[in-house]
């Protein structure tokens, strides 16, 4: 098969990409991503409909009868919410879904209220000043060490309350992204608007081409992954398979790097279908993606949520080699190029 010329659709799902992690959207929080994403969908000429739970679903290709294959990808993303406001002004904060303390601690963040607006602030340690803490150094980053200081002149939680904040608002994080001229990504939440706008390019790729499916091929963009449910929705009438696209691990023990995609062989849920893995080697040597085979050790997708809601489907997971996962994460152009170029393989 001759090699794609993907430069096109790959510098669009960037682009995209960029566009998408400029909307917060952490879990339980993502009505204005899901619409901005089902409208870019729109954009390219495709049908999609929001679904009950808040997703993004799109037929993105006709193919045949039966035998059709979803591709799953999340918008939403690890964030926080307020669980209390102290007598000091400042804010208590547990987290949605992964978000871990250590990497949180000193970003810049938006509270955005139920009724008020948004309000600013960072998250900080508790008595953040090494000039003032002697135990700064030896404090374990913990949610109960950590707080958010608000920008707002508040010393108390009286004036908290006059801002419009209270227990339950959503705190979002700054993603803080940037594309280097060499072409890396970096961004907190690639964990998965990346491959969101991968899909989008993908679906641009599938309008503008007339790329022949030998199969019906649709997109769940769900919002709810980060806490385990995402993939516990829609499953559209004849699809027997079903591809979470999500990062691919990178780290030590692995293969993969930011410039390939990764196919998953197992992850802590068990192994993926061997026939689908198999089929996506293949995809992969047909097109000349550059790809790796890892098994990741602390890992689980949205697909395994679609097979615990009791769908009979063949399951498997890829993605974009993403370092630093969970954290200031980062992939690079060739990982999203290499990625199209493996769905488009296997999709054809």
């Amino acid at each position: 098969m001759k090699k794609l010329n993907l430069k096109k659709y790959t510098e669009f799902a960037v682009k995209e990409t960029v566009a998408l992690l400029g909307i917060d959207s952490p879990t339980g929080y993502t009505a204005q991503a899901a619409q901005w994403v089902l409208g870019e969908f729109e954009k390219l000429g495709f049908e999609a409909q929001l679904t009950v739970k808040g997703g993004v679903l799109v037929k993105l290709a006709d193919g045949g009868q039966t035998g059709g294959l979803l591709l799953e990808a999340h918008t939403d993303t690890l964030g926080g919410m307020v669980s209390a406001v102290k007598p000091n002004g400042r804010l208590q904060i547990t987290r949605l879904g992964g978000m871990n303390a250590n990497n949180a601690e000193a970003e810049n963040v938006r509270v955005v209220t139920k009724f008020n607006g948004i309000c600013e602030g960072t998250c900080q340690l508790v008595n953040a000043s090494t000039h003032v803490n002697g135990k700064y150094d030896d404090t374990k980053r913990e949610w109960d060490a950590m707080e958010i200081v608000l920008d707002e002149d508040v010393k108390d939680a009286k004036g908290v309350e006059k801002l419009g904040i209270g227990v339950g608002d959503v705190i979002c994080f700054e993603p803080r992204t940037r594309v280097t001229k060499s072409g890396y990504i970096k961004s907190r939440f690639l964990d998965d608007k990346l491959s969101v706008g991968i899909l989008l390019g993908l679906a641009k790729y599938i309008k503008e081409t007339g790329l022949e499916a030998c199969r019906p091929v649709w997109a769940h963009v769900t919002v709810y992954e980060e806490v385990g449910h995402g993939g516990c929705g829609p499953v559209p009438e004849g699809v027997t398979e079903a591809i979470s696209v999500d990062m691919g691990c990178v780290g030590e023990g692995l293969s993969c790097t930011e410039k390939q995609v990764s196919i998953c062989a197992k992850d802590s849920g068990g192994p993926y279908s061997y026939d689908i893995v198999k089929a996506l080697i293949e995809a992969g040597k047909k097109t000349g993606a550059d790809y790796a085979v890892d098994i990741y050790p602390f890992y689980g997708s949205d697909v395994e949520a679609t097979l615990r809601s009791g769908y009979d489907i063949r399951h498997g997971l890829i993605g974009a080699g993403v370092y630093a996962s969970h954290g200031y994460e980062r992939s690079h152009k060739s990982g999203v190029e290499n990625t199209l170029r493996l769905l488009i393989g296997y999709i054809g």
